[in-house]
């Protein structure tokens, strides 16, 4: 018999590390300062939407179907919201 709790912890950091990476994208969104190089906030803005493609490849199968669902229609805030949530009630249950 296994132990799954490192398959749930790998899941759980996968869930954080998207989370930090959509946080991170609002920010960018709204950076006011950034927005003035046009070049530069772009670039900013599309590397930190291949580090969200790239966190969503990650994830285990299956995802909840909302998020995956939000992730595929690129909804990231309803994603971030649904992650937090999920993060939260994880944290809960220790």
């Amino acid at each position: 018999m296994t132990d799954g709790a490192p398959l749930i912890n790998e899941m759980e950091n996968a869930l954080v590390d998207l989370a930090q990476a959509l946080r991170e994208r609002l920010t960018v969104i709204r950076d006011e300062q950034s927005r003035r190089d046009k070049a530069k906030h772009v670039a900013r803005l599309k590397a930190v939407s291949e580090r969200i493609d790239d966190l969503q490849a990650r994830l285990s199968n299956p995802i909840d179907p909302r998020l995956a669902h939000y992730l595929q229609r690129k909804s990231y805030d309803k994603a971030l919201e649904l992650l937090e949530e999920m993060i939260s009630a994880s944290t809960a249950r220790r």
